[in-house]
């Protein structure tokens, strides 16, 4: 396996500048979720570049193909891209910087995009060295609910040839290019919104008792329902519920007539995200109705928490040291952001890892969702060449 390393570590380094190429193309030409067609069809047109036979339209941009080894179904392993970018205009003064008026690659989607490009390029002149089959899945909307991923999986993504494990990278602004994280288990919190009406009845500030004051009534949901994680949650469950938003339109001397809230719900524990949603709905309706007021409690549900399956995890990251070298693969803490790949986790045993863009001596430092966000572009020599070798040791093993 020396020797078979070694010529990915040559094919990564020679096709490093047509992996920065597309991901220049792809970030200069960014699109939002569930609109990712030109996308879709440039991951198209390269694949069928490569000879291989694209299944297009999965979930309306998605996109599948497979590259076959020897005895291509002994063992399937599938990998993971997603594709979209984000509604932020951007800061960057770069010559790839998005033409798109205020839609920018925000999140490195294009990073990943390429980067599976450039790993289907390397596994593809590799065929007739490993056994198995590697399934390529290009995924649209991960940043938009229902997720793309979750509608793929409903349109057959893991059927046909199913894999035995899905793999995914994402990029990690806060670790320094050249190393990779890993963390088994629970890694990414479950993501639901919470929308809430508190209505009342709003009239002159200077006349309180002929009131039913909305805003004392949302003020104590907002404080009470904070017992949620302090009373009802076992310590070493991980839970944030967060409230970003406080509307209540009335003026110096004027009480509306109802408040809004808005709010996210984040666990690590499918059983806990279900009760702890109908605890929190039951308490701020029976708070406002006994302050005489009433309570529309509204639950959109995202993303279950993302869990990454330990044994495979731990192969994977053996896997990643003999490529990268132990000094070069840390430990990732839990992150209570949400992310779709949790889908797939909760379906087939599954990998989620961190790889390293940071450079600071270069001023790339700024964090996902942020209009100066960008890249060490050095990570796209590194990304597809790791990949394609954590790919092939886990159908080896």
């Amino acid at each position: 396996m020396f020797d078979l390393q070694q010529k990915i570590k040559s094919l990564a380094k020679e096709q490093a500048a047509s992996v920065v190429a597309n991901r220049r193309h792809l970030h200069t030409n960014p699109e939002l979720s569930f609109e990712e067609f030109k996308t879709a069809q440039f991951v198209a047109e390269e694949l069928r570049a490569l000879g291989l036979t694209p299944q297009e339209g999965i979930a309306g941009t998605g996109l599948v193909a497979l590259i076959e080894g020897k005895n291509p179904g002994k063992k399937i392993v599938g990998l993971r891209a997603d594709m979209d970018a984000l509604p932020i205009v951007e800061a960057n003064d770069v010559p790839y910087k998005s033409l798109v008026p205020g839609v920018m690659h925000a999140c490195g989607h294009d990073v990943h995009t390429a980067s599976l490009l450039g790993t289907a390029r390397i596994l593809n002149q590799l065929k007739d060295q490993f056994e198995g089959t590697v399934k390529l899945v290009f995924q649209p909307a991960e940043e938009k609910a229902p997720g793309g991923a979750s509608l793929m999986i409903k349109e057959g993504v893991l059927e046909n040839p199913r894999p035995l494990s899905m793999m995914g990278q994402h990029v990690a602004p806060n670790i320094p290019v050249g190393k990779i994280g890993f963390r088994e288990g629970m890694y990414m919190a479950s993501t639901d919104e919470l929308y809430v009406t508190v209505i009342g009845k709003g009239g002159h500030a200077a006349a309180p008792d002929q009131l039913i004051d909305p805003i004392l009534i949302a003020s104590h949901i907002v404080v009470a329902l904070q017992q949620i994680i302090s009373r009802y949650r076992k310590p070493s469950n991980p839970a944030v519920l967060s409230f970003g938003r406080f509307i209540a339109d009335g003026v110096t001397n004027v009480i509306p007539n109802e408040v809004t809230l808005q709010g996210t719900w984040r666990c690590m524990d499918e059983q806990w995200r279900e009760d702890g949603l109908k605890k929190m709905k039951k308490m701020a309706e029976g708070m406002a109705e006994a302050m005489g007021g009433s309570c529309v409690f509204e639950i959109v549900k995202g993303y279950p928490f993302l869990k990454n399956h330990p044994e495979l995890t731990r192969r994977v990251r053996t896997a990643a040291t003999e490529y990268m070298g132990a000094e070069n693969v840390v430990d990732l803490d839990l992150w209570m952001a949400g992310e779709d790949f949790a889908f797939y986790s909760q379906v087939v045993d599954s990998c989620f890892y961190r790889l390293g863009t940071r450079n600071e001596a270069k001023g790339i430092i700024s964090g996902v969702h942020t209009p100066t966000f960008d890249v060490d572009e050095t990570s796209l020599e590194i990304a597809p060449g790791l990949m394609s070798w954590l790919a092939i040791s886990e159908l080896a093993f």
